[in-house]
């Protein structure tokens, strides 16, 4: 009886291993497992054959992307359709795209003058309520009563930027470093030398995003993260500055272009600071609205400040009068219209020419 099992045993085993050979011979996936199966008396792990089936002979499992690496391209493709990395032509160049340069052919290129806020001569200016008076908690009254102010006077703005790196992030992120003056000039006053009332200068750096988004019909074309400082560079009682942080946001409909920007003071210690209110009169950011037609410009620039309930308002025109000429309207009512008149309110018109092309 021993020898007879032992004899089975020893048949049945070549006959496992006969069909172990057979079921290698096999060239169908799905035959091959199941010979196995059979022969081995239990299952292998499940085999899917489509996946099978579309591998080329000889080819690996693919390999999972680096973690790193998806969470990279997972970030860009949710990004993407906000801050695109490629630079696409969308029709006739607009007001923010000359500005900015956020379309092929906008670019100029690093290192080349461009304007920057609108320059322009108003040769008359007229104040319904001059600021003989300028005064501030910390600097106290500026009092010269030797020096009355003309109710008419010059102003103008000369304002350029650069842009310095370009692409920084793929094919966006521009540093832009912009610069501007804007003086008010008592040339009427002869018997007084013809002062130059306030000269305020701002200089700021400004990292520029091309954006594009659609919101209620409205493409947000620009996204703006500036440094400025504003100081008109006197001293004693007519000293006045302030620091800001901002960020800047652009959109664009037909012919119309609105431009927000809310701010951040950057705090200065006691005494040191010339103008420590100047928040509730200058308040925390500015909206620009414009539209152009037929060549003409129409613009209202307006701030608020909500703790200090106080504000202003400017209203601009600009018009061609020929070819390479357009003149230009100025009106503001409020608060601010220069540094030395933060906390004082007039209203004013100026008449006069653009010096370059508006932004």
């Amino acid at each position: 009886m021993w020898a007879m099992w032992v004899m089975w045993a020893m048949s049945g085993a070549a006959h496992a291993t006969e069909s172990a050979t057979d079921c290698r011979l096999q060239t169908d996936d799905v035959k091959r497992l199941a010979c196995y199966d059979r022969t081995m008396g239990a299952p292998l792990a499940p085999l899917v054959p489509s996946a099978l089936s579309s591998m080329p002979k000889g080819s690996k499992e693919p390999k999972e992307p680096p973690e790193s690496t998806s969470a990279a391209s997972a970030l860009t493709d949710l990004l993407s359709p906000i801050f695109p990395t490629t630079t696409a032509a969308t029709g006739a160049p607009t007001l923010l795209s000359r500005a900015w340069e956020l379309d092929p052919a906008t670019k100029t290129g690093t290192f080349h003058l461009l304007p920057h806020e609108v320059n322009y001569v108003l040769p008359a200016r007229y104040s319904s309520n001059p600021n003989g008076r300028p005064s501030s908690p910390t600097r106290g009254d500026g009092l010269d009563v030797a020096n009355p102010i003309d109710t008419t006077e010059t102003k103008f703005q000369l304002s350029l930027k650069l842009k310095a790196f370009e692409n920084l992030f793929g094919n966006n992120g521009d540093v832009w470093f912009g610069y501007t003056q804007q003086s008010h000039w008592q040339v009427y006053s002869g018997d007084l030398s013809r002062p130059f009332r306030e000269t305020d200068h701002s200089p700021e750096v400004i990292l520029s995003l091309r954006t594009n988004a659609e919101m209620f019909g409205w493409r947000w074309r620009l996204l703006n993260l500036g440094l400025i400082h504003q100081s008109n560079g006197r001293s004693e009682s007519r000293s006045r500055s302030w620091n800001r942080v901002y960020a800047q946001f652009g959109l664009e409909r037909d012919n119309w272009t609105v431009v927000a920007r809310p701010w951040l003071r950057l705090p200065e210690r006691g005494v040191d600071d010339d103008n420590p209110d100047i928040r509730q009169t200058m308040g925390s950011g500015d909206l620009r609205v414009g539209y152009t037609a037929s060549g003409h410009v129409y613009s209202a620039l307006g701030r608020y400040s909500v703790s200090g309930g106080r504000g202003a308002l400017q209203l601009d025109w600009a018009f061609p009068l020929s070819k390479a000429l357009r003149g230009y309207v100025q009106l503001t009512t409020g608060y601010g219209e220069s540094l030395i008149d933060y906390n004082h309110s007039q209203s004013t018109l100026g008449v006069g020419i653009l010096l370059l092309p508006w932004k």
